[in-house]
């Protein structure tokens, strides 16, 4: 599968809204789990898997009735964008998490690294191959990030954060060596902890995202967020990143960051002039859907700091949490802006 030659090309960040017959959305719209949440979904284990097929296929069909370029397969699968894959480990006790309590004083269950972290099998090959077999376009696949994992783990083994993330970072690689094989066209990290925590990430998420990319040859992306809108809400996102050029010392062709919703000055784009930008045009925190000229004028915006040839369109964050008219009604209106903006510079 090739990508799409056009410029300006449109992809979503990874997930789209799961079914209320599929996962209790109320229980879901309470927390972005770091341990598993089995009680999340609404089907008893046998018939898991074939729901799961089919709500996939219901969220490939909606992004491209949109018009999306690059589609995923909707994170379908998952409680979380990184719990499944975390969990899945050895070496990760899921059964009897730690506590951890947030600076704003929230207490979250996380995982304990008790051993080695190890890949044991592939965990998203399956994700993959049904999305190559369910679409002719191109298709990107998302991994949790070595660094934003080894930040929602509790490190009960390794010497420091650092050797955990290394760790961490060669099961990612290992993965996504799999998954370029089963057919994806691109493969996106997510690093959202970075700015969280921008010290630690100057030591050695660089490194760890490195380590995860290693002989990766279709193009990546590291996804970078402030936190989904409806958990995070806007008039608490800064204006900036507290980690960002930085990420140009990566493997990653693509950053991918969030800036409709916190209104981002993209000055600091300069930074990152090495990397194919994957710029957030979608506010996931506005209820309304967009006109195509406001996203429009988005792109726009992104172009007087990025060239042409270097810009992908997206939404801002994982769509996982709205109503999927609503997501399907903000991706359209994305698509149809970006081929309005597309003819008036070819």
């Amino acid at each position: 599968m090739n990508l799409p030659k056009h410029l300006l090309p449109t992809t979503v960040v990874g997930s789209y809204p799961q079914p209320e017959w599929l996962v209790d959305r109320a229980m879901l719209s309470k927390v972005v789990p770091r341990t598993r949440l089995h009680a999340m979904w609404r089907l008893p284990a046998e018939h898991l898997e074939e729901a799961q097929d089919d709500a996939t296929i219901v969220a490939i069909r909606d992004m491209e009735r949109a018009g999306i370029d690059i589609v995923t397969d909707g994170e379908i699968r998952r409680e979380s964008y990184s719990n499944r894959f975390a969990t899945a480990l050895e070496g990760i006790d899921d059964e009897n998490p730690a506590m951890i309590t947030s600076r704003s004083g929230h207490q979250t269950p996380v995982p304990r690294v008790t051993g080695p972290v190890k890949r044991r099998g592939p965990v998203e090959l399956h994700d993959m191959k049904f999305l190559r077999q369910n679409t002719d376009r191109a298709a990107k696949i998302t991994l949790p990030g070595p660094f934003t994992m080894s930040q929602q783990a509790k490190n009960e083994f390794y010497k420091d954060d650092e050797e955990l993330a290394m760790a961490f970072a060669a099961a990612v690689n290992a993965e996504a060596l799999d998954l370029q094989k089963a057919g994806a066209d691109v493969i996106q990290l997510d690093e959202p902890w970075v700015r969280n925590n921008p010290d630690l990430a100057r030591r050695y998420a660089v490194k760890a995202i490195n380590r995860a990319l290693e002989g990766i040859t279709v193009p990546t992306v590291v996804h970078l967020c402030f936190g989904y809108a409806a958990v995070v809400p806007g008039s608490t996102k800064p204006a900036g990143y507290s980690f960002l050029a930085e990420l140009a010392d990566t493997r990653a062709e693509q950053i991918s960051i969030e800036a409709a919703q916190p209104k981002l000055d993209l000055g600091v784009l300069k930074d990152l002039s090495s990397k194919k930008i994957m710029l957030g045009v979608l506010d996931l925190g506005n209820p309304e859907i967009e006109s195509v000229d406001v996203v429009a004028d988005r792109i726009r915006n992104g172009l007087k700091h990025v060239a042409a040839d270097r810009l992908v369109v997206a939404p801002d964050c994982g769509m996982k949490y709205m109503p999927r008219q609503t997501a399907f009604g903000k991706l359209k209106a994305m698509c149809d802006a970006a081929a309005a903006v597309r003819k008036e510079i070819s």
